[in-house]
């Protein structure tokens, strides 16, 4: 057997125990100063290099307005490292990563800065040995896409030479509508081809949303229940308990809908309702979501079957809230929605007449994202109806997070001597199930940028077929009436459970 040229002829491809490490390269990142930049990347970057993922020579460019030297910019990503890395601080691992750190400062139009960052990169090849592998990470607000990406095609940044690579790192939201999004990939795609771009959507890189594919593909006991025939409907809940922070210029005017539902609940969606791919190849596994995402339907009446709200004021978690409307930056008449429902069909074999409700929120009762997949009651009960009073309907939930894990619903006989039937549950928790803790999604992500898998990226088709499915909702919002009041600490608008309640259902309470 001959040895593939670079690969480690001593390797057997069935070993698992041997992880994937990311080959000679480096990462840029624009926007650098921001707060995903602190919280999640640069930490990320450290747990990778912790966990002996990174190569030897790995180098870290960060490119913003701030007047720094590289120095300035070590110290940076050290106060991020100490206070938001999982894994433990080693001074070693440290001392090996600040060694490729640099900075270059400027604004994303100033052709200077760009020089500088082309001789930088330039150096670190011959420095660190990062082979000309460069991923460029826009961690900047989407206004300026355009202009980093143009910039890094007219300094040659883009090029990618002979045996190395250049990739774009692309955070969303991924244009507001379809037309915004179409022109945006196309100016992308002038400069990175296809395979090269990208686009983060951290839900995806959550080990729970990939158990989706493990529980379903892995096992039997699932997969032949997963249908019309024994599923009454499906919720995808993603709540959060906090109002909207510091980002009043990003969120008025993008909203929960364009903010969650676009992205992470319609690729929860797809994972949960797609047939099994051939391969879980990225190519596979886009194939697969495409088909679903386009069979997707809208609801005939989006009055009665879309609900959009703005929480008031309140109280969370014991202190008082102020509503949407007294945040500080908010247009006192936005129309803005901090909350969102929809119900959704899907119409193929597996799925016609299956519905799919679809809710998001900020200042809801408490942090929890999850798929729950309802069963339809049993077609014939012996019992009589005090003896199953109790029971609700069969259902599996996928708790993406907090406490990742799974849980299921049944029913089961009541210890006595009367036949009482109670719902009971069965859960799953990664925490106590694996001693390994789950990596940050982050931490996934860039890795894989970096090793040039792509199966947990939206390729376009997904992002455009998205918009398709929310712009009409958007459009009918925008011409009617005004977002349903819910107090802050609540579960959302009385709307959104009279909706549920036309169909004879209601919300699970996560």
């Amino acid at each position: 057997m001959t040895a593939v040229h670079g690969a480690n002829p001593l390797r057997d491809p069935a070993d698992r125990r041997l992880p994937r490490i990311a080959g000679p390269s480096g990462l840029v990142i624009f926007g650098v100063t921001g707060d995903l930049s602190r919280k999640k990347l640069m930490p990320a970057v450290y747990d990778l290099a912790n966990r002996g993922l990174l190569p030897p020579g790995f180098s870290l460019v960060g490119f913003a307005r701030r007047e720094w030297e590289h120095e300035d910019f070590a110290q940076e990503v050290y106060e991020a490292v100490k206070q938001h890395s999982r894994t433990p601080f080693r001074e070693e691992v440290w001392q090996q990563l600040v060694q490729g750190c640099r900075f270059v400062q400027g604004t994303f139009d100033d052709d200077d800065a760009f020089e500088r960052l082309k001789s930088t990169i330039n150096e670190l090849d011959k420095a660190q040995g990062t082979g000309g592998n460069f991923a460029f990470y826009l961690s900047v607000p989407p206004k300026f896409f355009p202009t980093v990406v143009q910039q890094l095609k007219k300094h040659g940044l883009a090029d990618q030479q002979e045996g190395s690579w250049r990739r774009a790192v692309i955070e969303k939201p991924f244009g507001h509508d379809l037309e915004s999004a179409q022109e945006l990939n196309r100016i992308v795609h002038e400069v990175f081809p296809p395979n090269e771009v990208f686009r983060i959507d951290h839900y995806l890189g959550k080990e729970t949303v990939q158990n989706i594919l493990a529980l379903r593909f892995a096992n039997t006991m699932f997969e032949p229940l997963w249908n019309r025939s024994y599923v009454d409907h499906v919720q995808i809940t993603m709540a959060e308990d906090i109002g909207i922070g510091g980002r009043a210029g990003y969120y008025d005017g993008i909203g929960a809908a364009r903010d969650v539902i676009q992205n992470h609940l319609l690729q929860l969606l797809a994972l949960t309702t797609m047939e099994e791919p051939a391969s879980f190849e990225a190519h596979s596994l886009v194939a697969e979501k495409t088909k679903v995402l386009g069979a997707v339907r809208l609801p005939k009446d989006l009055g009665k079957e879309t609900v959009r709200g703005q929480y008031t004021g309140g109280w969370q978690g014991g202190e008082a809230a102020v509503g949407y409307l007294e945040e500080e930056g908010i247009n006192p008449r936005s129309t803005t929605d901090t909350y969102a429902a929809i119900k959704l069909s899907i119409d193929n074999r597996r799925w016609a007449g299956v519905p799919f409700y679809l809710r998001t929120g900020k200042r809801l009762g408490r942090r929890v994202t999850e798929i729950a997949v309802i069963f339809q009651r049993a077609p014939h009960s012996p019992f009589d109806h005090t003896a199953t009073e109790e029971l609700g309907q069969n259902a599996l939930v996928i708790r993406v997070q907090p406490d990742e894990g799974v849980t299921v619903r049944f029913g089961s006989k009541v210890p006595g001597t009367s036949m009482e039937v109670r719902d009971v549950s069965m859960d799953f928790a990664y925490g106590e199930s694996f001693t390994e803790s789950s990596p940050e999604a982050y931490e996934r992500l860039i890795l894989d940028v970096l090793l040039g898998d792509a199966n947990l990226f939206p390729r376009v088709e997904e992002v455009e077929l998205s918009w398709k499915i929310l712009d009409p909702i958007e459009e009918y919002w925008d011409k009617h009436g005004k977002p349903a009041q819910y107090p802050a600490g609540t579960w959302g608008p009385a709307e959104a459970d009279e909706m549920l309640a036309r169909d004879g259902r209601s919300w699970r309470r996560p």
